[in-house]
């Protein structure tokens, strides 16, 4: 669906192929009237989704700062094209992992590149930032890391580590997992029943090496702003100071805020949280330093 106001253009619920083909159910907000925009692009985290808290209200800000912006759902995230908000495909998320993560952003990345793509024009390509949360900042740090399209990155509450969530289990934890072949945990939220297949802890085992966060913090030469909550106890603040002794060049920002900034889903607000906001105008000024705009 397309919503224009003005010169804004907003198309929701486009997709993609992403990893084994499966489809990546993205978004992007443009100018109409600026071309080509840095494009910014946002990766959310473990169970999370593009329209989280009402992200668009976030996208909003971007657009009306000059850029584009694109959020997506990861393919293997348990939502659908059809229910983007809802995790209706459990079967996929217990096949979820961090390699097919780093493969869809992969694909979101080569979309923006294809000059088959109808909306290329409004993309400047040699301006890409990247935003990851939580989870999808680690996979951001790995994919800036590898990626020379990727010319600024900012991570919000990222891990350092490709652990989530069996990180503090317990060696018999581990050893039940591997024999029943899943676990299980409660969505918060939903109260469903997530599904965890043994696959992705065998998946971090093969690819240890490349799945090494600090490892490729320490490789990133493009500017980068880590921001966190001090308050945060899914992803405790010392994280970010790890990801900071990782990569001395790396800005630190922390603010007294939970590890959403202060915000819910579903959210019914117009306006963000303090929390949220602030983090949102340093992350505005950021990339207008080192990307630029129209």
């Amino acid at each position: 669906m397309l919503k224009r106001g003005g010169i804004m253009a907003k198309v929701k619920n486009l997709t993609m192929r992403g990893c084994d083909k499966k489809p990546i159910t993205f978004d992007i907000f443009f100018n109409e009237s600026l071309m080509p925009q840095p494009v910014i692009i946002y990766a959310h985290g473990f169970n999370g989704f593009k329209d989280w808290g009402n992200f668009d209200l976030i996208a909003d800000q971007f657009l009306a700062s000059g850029f584009a912006f694109i959020k997506f759902n990861f393919s293997y995230n348990g939502t659908s094209p059809e229910q983007p908000e809802h995790f209706v495909d459990l079967a996929a998320f217990g096949e979820n992992n961090y390699t097919r993560q780093l493969d869809d952003l992969k694909c979101i990345i080569d979309w923006i590149y294809n000059p088959f793509n109808p909306y290329r024009s409004a993309l400047a390509i040699d301006k890409i930032g990247l935003i990851g949360h939580s989870m999808g900042g680690g996979i951001s740090i790995i994919k800036t890391a590898e990626d020379r399209r990727i010319k600024s990155l900012i991570t919000w509450a990222a891990i350092d580590q490709c652990k989530t969530p069996w990180g503090n289990w317990s060696r018999e934890q581990l050893k039940e997992w591997k024999h029943e072949g899943v676990a299980y945990y409660i969505n918060g939220r939903t109260r469903q029943q997530m599904p965890l297949n043994y696959q992705l802890y065998e998946d971090f085992l093969t690819n240890q090496e490349h799945l090494d966060i600090l490892k490729a913090a320490n490789q990133i030469k493009v500017p980068w702003l880590i921001c966190h909550g001090t308050e945060d106890i899914n992803v405790p603040v010392t994280q970010a100071y790890n990801l900071k002794k990782g990569n001395a060049n790396a800005a630190l920002f922390t603010i007294s805020t939970d590890h959403v900034f202060g915000r819910r889903h579903p959210w019914n607000s117009i306006t963000q949280p303090f929390a949220m906001q602030e983090v949102l105008n340093r992350n505005i000024l950021f990339f207008k330093q080192h990307l630029g705009t129209q």
